[in-house]
């Protein structure tokens, strides 16, 4: 089991990105899905997160600005972040609760990261 990211990059402040995150292998179910964040000289935080019902919950600095989104046929996830702020630069992280066929037990998966940086 694996996870992939895809669609940081560089923005201006005020801009928007889409980031990407597909779960492929021998995948029996997927939980929980979500995005964390490490910014330089930071620990890794939380951002947001959804679970398979869709259920959404978000850090509070990010509210009203990031949109997760989850495609359940594609084992994918999505976060939509507008308006886009240069605190926001971090290497964003997709984590995922999956079990996979060999024993069925859920396990906690982390994708390898995509750079987003906020600057003019």
């Amino acid at each position: 089991v694996q996870l992939v990211e895809s669609g940081g990059g560089l923005v201006q402040p005020g801009g928007s990105l889409r980031l990407s995150c597909a779960a492929s292998g021998s995948i029996f179910s997927i939980n929980t899905m979500g995005w964390y964040r490490q910014a330089p000289g930071k620990g890794r935080e939380w951002v947001a997160s959804t679970t398979f019902s869709g259920i959404t919950s978000y850090r509070d600095s990010v509210k009203g600005r990031f949109t997760i989104s989850r495609d359940v046929t594609r084992n994918t996830v999505y976060l939509q972040m507008n308006s886009l702020r240069p605190e926001d630069t971090a290497v964003y992280y997709c984590n995922a609760q999956i079990a996979d066929f060999s024993d069925r037990e859920f396990r906690n998966y982390w994708g390898q990261g995509t750079q987003v940086t906020v600057s003019s």
